[in-house]
């Protein structure tokens, strides 16, 4: 049953890559004597999936990335070597179903076709000429759709076969859980500067330019982009949208249940099979009974009786009753729509009313944001002509809305239009040469830039960083001098003393275990307490101080943890995927290696034209 469930969405998804993938790809650009890019043993690829494939993949990262993506971009990205390997393994699949007669019969065949939504009329029945003109839409005839689905079911049956039913040994399960769960107790001091014996030190001439020569990394620019740019948001332009009293009133009738809200009632209701039986349950409320008790009797929840924000239209003939009594009363009997029943007001709501002078400014930006974004969008056609006929951006800045402006980029700006994602990844991508093109932002602004120059990364000299030098060679120094001094009472600590013997304030934490988290610690201290023997002494650093740990005792995972069952469940599932998908992938390479694997680069080529 699981088989034919995976190989029903599968035909679903297939589906709708034949109807919607081929939208604005252009199927006939591929017709001709060429119908495969290549082949695993006896299996063809197809070159129409192949191109499809490529534009399904091409699309899904322009809308993950919020800007369209060239050709050239998604081939550096790896994006048609991706989809080649995928369609190589799915081929690989299909030639060995063949050779070892994998199949299914006509009647599975007809009966997963016959359940496709795309192919039913409005009764829910198939519809013949509804398959025949999604498959004509698609380019495709019955025939090789059909094969289609018997190839893909074929391949599902010894994919499932290869990854289902993966059990993974318990001494492994064991094994990881111990390294995940395995406890510690530690107790560790922290000292800065101010635990200090000597006073802070004070650096010398030479210090500094030894110190500055020695972390010349950290006083180098980056590498810095001097980018040209125009763009243009809605909210730049917020301002000057005019927006008249007669579409603010549309606006406001649009939403007038939004802004004139009736009195409403918080109430639960518990209907009755008649009117008896509901004035019993009224009259043993008035006996002192809980509702709850009632609701209970039935076999239902709290939730189940829950009416939520009702108002006085909500409950039909019911209403004057409701609506007549006072927060937590219970009334009734009245009827409904479902019965006879009774009710609890758990609270009164009271009427809202919102005038249109009141809703005015709310409406007004509302309204003046959409139609901000609207004229942005009107620009972009604008701006793709005058770049197209080799208008600069000084130019379009002083034909259109957009402003000019000018950024010395580098990575980690992250403030004006570098606050974009999108404007940060264009300003890493743009190379000296390259034409400006519109992109959009992701508050639905849009901009266009263009590289001027780099300027390459520069040490900077002393006399300039010497505020950050000295702050630098201090912190290092302080380090330095605080190990030095607690260099005696390390080995006393190794040697059994305490820290309270030592004048020291340690702090103790007990049942550590890899996933915890020490706050105000570095970020190697779980590490470094995990690779520490019971006894052992040890000293990091982090954030200008010094940690001294000491391991009091090393501890087995807490059986009463509650967490330790879910974190088992976790493991196994995902060392199963994993194992599953090892199997698979030695199942697809042996194939490969047996069948034998030949690509038609010129086919490939031919099809890459196409999004050119």
């Amino acid at each position: 049953m699981a088989g034919n469930g995976i190989t029903k969405t599968l035909v679903w998804i297939l589906m709708g890559l034949l109807v919607i993938g081929l939208g604005g790809f252009g199927a006939t650009n591929l017709s001709g004597n060429v119908r495969s890019i290549g082949a695993v043993g006896e299996a063809d690829i197809d070159v129409t999936t192949y191109a499809r494939a490529l534009q399904n993949e091409i699309r899904a990262l322009e809308a993950e990335r919020g800007e369209p993506i060239s050709f050239a971009r998604a081939q550096a990205l790896g994006v048609d070597q991706a989809v080649l390997s995928r369609l190589v393994s799915a081929a690989a699949l299909e030639d060995e179903t063949n050779r070892v007669g994998i199949s299914i019969g006509d009647v599975n065949l007809r009966n997963q076709i016959i359940e496709i939504p795309a192919f039913q009329g409005i009764d829910g029945s198939f519809d013949r000429e509804a398959y025949a003109f999604a498959l004509q839409q698609a380019g495709m005839n019955e025939g090789r759709f059909e094969s289609n689905i018997r190839s893909e079911t074929a391949r599902t049956l010894l994919q499932a076969a290869v990854v289902s039913g993966v059990q993974v040994p318990t001494s492994y399960m064991d094994a990881m859980l111990t390294y995940l769960s395995e406890r510690r107790s530690i107790a560790f001091a922290t000292l800065d500067r101010t635990d200090l014996a000597t006073g802070l030190p004070v650096p010398s001439e030479q210090d500094l330019k030894t110190y500055h020569q020695g972390h010349l990394p950290d006083f180098t620019t980056p590498e810095t982009k001097k980018i040209t740019y125009a763009w243009m948001t809605p909210t730049m332009i917020l301002d000057t949208v005019e927006v008249d009293e007669v579409a603010l009133r549309e606006a406001y009738a649009d939403r007038e249940a939004e802004y004139n809200r009736p009195e409403r009632r918080l109430v639960e209701r518990l209907v009755f099979q008649d009117a008896e039986a509901a004035q019993r349950a009224m009259e043993r409320i008035n006996d002192g009974i809980l509702l709850e008790m009632l609701i209970s009797e039935r076999g239902l929840e709290l939730a189940d009786v829950d009416m939520g924000d009702v108002s006085a239209a909500d409950l039909g003939p019911a209403a004057d009753v409701v609506f007549g009594a006072d927060a937590g009363t219970v009334v009734g009997p009245a009827e409904t729509d479902l019965g006879p029943a009774i009710f609890r007001v758990n609270a009164v709501l009271a009427a809202e009313t919102t005038s249109f002078e009141e809703a005015m400014p709310e409406l007004r930006t509302a309204l003046a944001a959409d139609r901000a974004r609207r004229v942005v969008d009107a620009q972009i056609d604008t701006v793709d002509d005058l770049l197209a006929g080799g208008a600069t951006l000084e130019e379009i800045a002083a034909e259109t809305d957009l402003e000019l402006g000018q950024i010395d980029w580098h990575p980690g700006m992250n403030e004006d239009i570098a606050a974009y994602d999108a404007f940060r990844t264009a300003a890493a991508e743009v190379s000296e040469g390259d034409y400006p093109a519109v992109a959009k932002l992701e508050d639905d602004g849009i901009f266009a830039l263009r590289l001027d120059g780099i300027d390459e990364p520069r040490i900077q000299p002393l006399e300039d960083v010497r505020d950050a030098v000295v702050q630098g060679w201090r912190a290092e120094a302080t380090i330095e001098a605080l190990r030095t001094q607690i260099e005696g009472q390390v080995e006393q600590l190794q040697a059994g003393k305490s820290f309270d013997d030592l004048g020291l304030t340690a702090t103790v934490v007990d049942d550590l275990t890899r996933r915890s988290y020490q706050a105000d610690a570095p970020a190697e201290f779980i590490e470094t307490v995990f690779g520490m023997e019971k006894g052992e002494v040890r000293v990091i650093e982090g954030n200008g101080r010094l940690f001294v740990l000491k391991l009091d005792d090393v501890l087995p995972p807490a059986e009463e943890d509650e967490d330790l069952q879910r974190l088992r469940d976790a493991l196994r599932d995902q060392v199963a995927a994993d194992l599953s998908q090892d199997l698979f992938q030695v199942l697809a390479d042996d194939i490969r290696n047996r069948a034998g694997v030949t690509l038609d680069q010129a086919a490939m080529n031919a099809v890459h034209s196409n999004f050119n």
